[in-house]
């Protein structure tokens, strides 16, 4: 199940709440999600495997490209798809875009209208039968994904969607990501989610050492990577303190996930040129030549 659309519109809060863990980071920084995430859950004998994509936008960097072309990727994988548009933007151009390759290569998807808590009810309606003119839509649901509204029918009806087959992932399994990488992403939201205003979109974290020691706690190290020298002093902040803060907070939401103690070490460094690493976009799962 690909669940697509434009930036910022819940995409990563729904996987988290259909999974019923966090395995997608959340933040109000545009493209906080740079690659395809699976969100695996079971339901009685039922396995669903959920993909968590990035923003499809119009993209200018090869980043960017990377990313949305990751999204499309995708949404050719899955066996079904959702659109989500968020109900207080309505048909923004990000939207409308992807309408227009839906009716160009003949996609059919659901329609999941997010935040319909803060829409007045007849604007709601108006919204949902504009997109329906698109004749694209099997199915629309309202949901408040940060509240809960309109899971259960959503996740029922997805249950209902699944085609016969053998589990994909153990049963214990939530996601396709790795432990250091789980753990370089919950650094970065919390990056995003303090200095989202100040930061430019310029920041990756690298998981460079994971250690189990003997009293089963984790120490990690971790680099948070910049693209100039003038932004180490936001990381850091006055004496340290912004960087003792994320690291508070990135620690303790670790330990909630690890179920163990925690010892995090933060390294700021410059690397100018990382957005054009073609290693940086392997580890991530992205084309480099998208």
């Amino acid at each position: 199940m690909a669940i697509v659309g434009a930036p910022n519109v819940g995409k990563s809060t729904l996987l988290n709440r259909l999974v019923g863990v966090k395995v997608s980071i959340v933040s109000q920084k545009v493209q906080t999600t740079r690659t395809r995430i699976l969100g695996i859950c079971v339901r009685g004998k039922a396995q669903l495997v959920f993909i968590d994509t990035p923003g499809i936008f119009q993209p200018r960097q090869r980043l960017e490209r990377a990313m949305v072309a990751a999204a499309w990727m995708g949404a050719r994988d899955a066996d079904h798809i959702a659109l989500m548009v968020d109900a207080t933007l309505g048909l923004d151009s990000n939207t409308n875009s992807i309408l227009e390759r839906f009716k160009k290569e003949g996609i059919h998807a659901d329609l999941i209208l997010n935040k319909v808590d803060l829409v007045e009810k007849l604007k709601l309606l108006k919204l949902a039968a504009r997109l329906n003119d698109w004749d694209v839509f099997d199915k629309t649901f309202m949901i408040s994904a940060k509240k809960g509204d309109g899971i259960n029918d959503l996740m029922l009806h997805f249950t209902e969607k699944l085609p016969n087959g053998p589990w994909m992932f153990p049963k214990d399994q939530v996601s396709n990501l790795t432990d250091r990488l789980i753990a370089a992403e919950i650094t970065r939201e919390k990056i995003f989610q303090q200095l989202y205003k100040e930061l430019p979109y310029s920041t990756t974290v690298e998981t460079e050492k994971w250690k189990i020691l003997k009293d089963t706690s984790i120490r990690i190290d971790q680099v948070i990577y910049i693209q100039r020298d003038s932004q180490k002093a936001i990381i850091l902040g006055k004496k340290g303190n912004q960087i003792k803060s994320i690291g508070v907070e990135a620690r303790a939401e670790l330990e909630r996930i690890f179920d163990c103690h925690v010892q995090l070490f933060l390294f700021v460094k410059v690397r100018e040129n990382w957005r054009d690493d073609p290693e940086r976009y392997r580890e991530w799962g992205l084309d480099f030549n998208a």
